[in-house]
């Protein structure tokens, strides 16, 4: 077996550059939502052991700060080569743990190489600028400013379950080019995955120290490593709910938060509908609707619902289900608690008077595709994001009305706006408050090096390769003096 982990499957923590055991030989069993087969074994580390990785992090960081950026960008280069060579491996993994589909797995994989290809580029044009003192009123030429970016110091990556390879390399990889040492907390359920990613990087040849991991329970060492005085900086996926949490304990850290959305699609009346449906299906199932960016509402009118509905209808009864391994794209939902969630709404919806068109059903945690009409604003499908398989379609007297219910939520991560209009596009957009909005497109979180920022409750910062780099460094300044 590799050294991540033992014949047994137990897996360890990489702590200054070894693949080390807790020493309180605690562990969490990782299980299949597929199967509930047992996939592996990650370990619980206690309080003392989060202090040791800091210290590490510490100690590491003037080294890998003081590395020129050409030979941080060559480890990045490595290390997605590395992922490519693995893409089948990892995602055989990815396909168990998180019952993702193996075309959508072996795509994350390959997509985080070429994130790190980017974020490798995108490091290396980072420049410092000249800034004359001439140019302000009073100033003189005898007086410059030499601006540069510098590192924070330690980042904390705290990575979410649903892209356990994607969302943990967006954070370690801008900030181990900003000159950052990062301490990764993976979700329990895609820690493996997460693991495996952490390998690769480290096979490229990151020096020790300068990348490490923390697996564990939140509720024993989430709020003791984000509250902890060397950390300087904390970058996490996840809830809203455990965004709020995280902001208020902080303390002046700084955070870069992607939390949940409720993103909506609305479609006006000169929309292209045969296009509209099938983009917004793809974009409301995929992964079975476990994605912050999922298309999770359609706002329209009364003269196009029933045409977009029939065509939402029959892409939806196309949509294959079941078993990751069996190339379908709506699969199990990652746990129990997350399906009985998604059978509340729905049940709730109909008993308020919301028609179902397709859908309702549930086998374990796998809950089949389900699309309702009218619902209202009542319904609690209307406001809560679902993180499933569930399409609501709310219909409106006009688009005013529409873009009243979008801004109504307490999410604001993207919108989707069809329309022939480009005008029409224009102004609805710049009534929108979401971070971004779509034109003629589903709700999506890429191109990565386009900037990805959510607004209320959806997050705070922005990514996007370059921004994140940014995020993750500070300028600093080094003023001259010219003598006569």
């Amino acid at each position: 077996m590799s050294e991540l982990c033992n014949e047994k499957l137990v897996y360890g923590n990489l702590v200054n550059g070894r693949w080390m055991e807790s020493v309180s030989g605690n562990v969490i069993t990782v299980t299949s939502p597929v199967d509930g087969s047992f996939i592996g074994e990650i370990q619980a580390v206690s309080k003392e052991e989060v202090d040791e990785v800091i210290r590490y992090s510490k100690e590491g960081l003037s080294s890998w700060a003081g590395v020129p950026i050409f030979e941080k960008a060559r480890i990045l280069y490595k290390a997605s080569e590395i992922l490519e060579e693995r893409a089948e491996e990892i995602a055989d993994i990815l396909m168990m743990e998180i019952a993702k589909d193996r075309k959508s797995s072996v795509s994350e994989v390959k997509r985080t190489a070429d994130f790190l290809r980017f974020t490798a580029d995108a490091g290396k044009s980072l420049e410092g600028i000249a800034v004359s003192g001439e140019n302000f009123p009073g100033g003189s030429r005898n007086k410059i400013s030499y601006v540069r970016r510098v590192p924070l110091g330690t980042v904390l990556a705290i990575s979410p379950f649903n892209y356990p390879i994607n969302l943990s390399a967006s954070k370690i990889g801008p900030a181990l080019m900003g000159g950052n040492t990062v301490i990764l907390k993976p979700a329990t359920q895609g820690a493996i995955s997460a693991l495996h990613l952490v390998k690769a990087l480290q096979d490229a040849g990151l020096p020790e120290g300068v990348l490490q991991t923390v697996t564990g329970k939140g509720s024993e060492i989430g709020d003791y490593i984000v509250t902890h005085e060397n950390i300087n900086f904390i970058n996490f996926t996840g809830s809203t709910e455990v965004g709020r949490h995280l902001s208020k304990i902080s303390c002046m850290t700084p955070l870069l938060l992607e939390l949940g959305g409720k993103d909506a699609a609305l479609v006006l009346e000169d929309a292209d509908l045969k296009y509209a449906a099938s983009n917004i299906v793809e974009g409301a199932f995929s992964y079975s609707g476990q994605r912050c960016t999922a298309v999770k509402r359609i706002i329209t009118t009364d003269k196009i619902a029933d045409q977009l509905i029939d065509m939402l209808k029959t892409g939806i009864e196309k949509l294959a289900v079941g078993d990751p391994r069996d190339n379908v794209v709506v699969t199990p939902l990652i746990d129990q608690k997350a399906a009985d969630f998604a059978e509340f709404l729905i049940q709730d919806a109909i008993a308020k008077g919301a028609e179902l068109i397709v859908g309702n059903k549930r086998e374990g945690n796998l809950v089949y595709p389900t699309l309702l009409d009218k619902v209202t604003v009542d319904m609690v499908i209307a406001w809560k994001e679902p993180f499933s398989p569930i399409l609501p379609i709310i219909r409106v007297k006009d688009m005013d009305e529409a873009v009243e219910i979008a801004n109504r939520s307490e999410y604001g991560l993207q919108t989707s706006v069809f329309t022939k209009d480009i005008n029409k596009a224009f102004r609805i957009a710049e009534k929108l408050e979401v971070g971004t909005v779509q034109i003629n497109n589903k709700t999506e979180r890429g191109p990565d090096h386009f900037p990805f920022l959510g607004v209320k409750a959806s997050g705070m910062g922005t990514q996007g390769v370059k921004y994140s780099i940014e995020a993750m460094t500070r300028p600093k300044a080094i003023t001259i003096n010219l003598t006569e």
